[in-house]
């Protein structure tokens, strides 16, 4: 697939809830795959091979070329009138990668973005597991204006610990507690935990899985910042955040 041009990426919006909070523009990129007969393969299916045998790094790679080359806000474009960021998440194997991170490194510097137009987006247990391959990773992207989030927070058994020592921007809480937080009042007091020791780190949360009104009505309520979920809208093919990017940048500021 990687040989033949047959990776593709979807992307799925990230949108503030909290009443008052400040708005902000963020998709996450999503990639897929077609196979040998053009029909669309999940993640979850070719993922775990890629993981296996250690092609991730390239699969990273192309992803985040992608989006500085094409979709990432530059600094020089003087067309677009809103900021804002593309979220890229990286892999395990990516961030024990030496040589990772001078390739995004190279690859910013020749697509001159602008600040905050990268998200790179760490799960819990890949961070956990390579903390000193992923602080050095969030420290050097920091200095050059990208910003980072911390996937599937409290699935660890150390994550208020852990979040002390790593100096992310986005906290995302765990699908696990999002899905039953409409009637689990368990997982309701866990969010708004979460939600608030986050916020202490001045760090803003996000809730993936709002699949729901429900658990949209019930993560407004708690204060989390932002969702992500089918009840804001399905992953879309990126010919979409084309034609929506295009619309930002035709809009006008009222004087």
């Amino acid at each position: 697939a990687c040989e033949e041009d047959r990776l593709e990426l979807y992307c799925q919006p990230i949108v503030a809830i909290r009443p008052g909070a400040e708005a902000f523009r963020q998709f996450e990129l999503l990639l897929r795959m077609r196979d040998e007969n053009g029909q669309l393969v999940q993640p979850a299916e070719f993922i775990p091979a890629a993981e296996r045998f250690n092609l991730m790094p390239a699969l990273d790679r192309w992803v985040v070329r992608q989006a500085c080359q094409h979709l990432a806000h530059k600094r020089s474009d003087g067309l677009s009138r809103v900021p804002y960021t593309i979220t890229i998440n990286v892999s395990t194997t990516t961030i024990n990668d030496e040589q990772f991170l001078d390739y995004v490194i190279a690859e910013m510097a020749t697509a001159d973005l602008s600040h905050g137009a990268l998200c790179f987006e760490l799960t819990e247990n890949t961070a956990m597991s390579s903390l000193a391959a992923a602080t050095r990773f969030i420290h050097e992207l920091r200095k050059r204006g990208c910003r980072f989030s911390l996937d599937d927070f409290g699935s660890g058994l150390s994550s208020f610990l852990f979040l002390k020592n790593l100096p992310v921007d986005y906290i995302k809480i765990d699908g696990a507690f999002i899905r039953d937080i409409a009637q689990d009042r368990i997982a309701q007091v866990l969010v708004d935990a979460f939600n608030q020791v986050a916020h202490e780190m001045a760090a803003k949360t996000v809730a993936g899985w709002a699949e729901n009104p429900a658990i949209l009505g019930s993560l407004v309520e708690i204060g989390v910042d932002a969702a992500q979920g089918y009840a804001i809208s399905r992953p879309r093919p990126l010919e979409e955040l084309g034609n929506e990017l295009a619309v930002m940048a035709n809009h006008r500021p009222e004087s």
